[in-house]
């Protein structure tokens, strides 16, 4: 089950993260106190607010976060950021080819 998250992390991550808050228990909570953080997450970066929840509950000691899930958590933004940023990339260039006189 573990593995089968996990890649759903990857290619769908707002449905992993929906599934770990829906039969995770309080793995979410654990990483989060409060409900507004994650929800967010859910909208803007998925695959962060998951690896963050990730490193926070199973990397190094409870309730700390340690170096190496600081680094995963850093790949995740930059893959999440990346990910919003070719979006407007192909948006642009979308236009630019529907509208070439603009």
């Amino acid at each position: 089950m573990p593995c089968l998250i996990g890649i759903l992390a990857l290619i769908f991550p707002r449905v992993a993260l929906f599934l770990v808050w829906f039969l995770g228990g309080n793995y979410l909570d654990r990483a989060y106190h409060s409900w507004i953080v994650p929800l967010a997450g859910f909208f803007f970066l998925p695959l962060t607010t998951l690896i963050y929840a990730f490193a926070h509950n199973s990397l190094g000691t409870p309730g700390h976060v340690s170096s190496l899930g600081w680094l995963l958590v850093a790949i995740a933004a930059i893959v999440d950021l990346g990910l919003w940023g070719g979006g407007g990339r192909h948006a642009h260039r979308w236009g630019r080819e529907r509208w070439p006189g603009d």
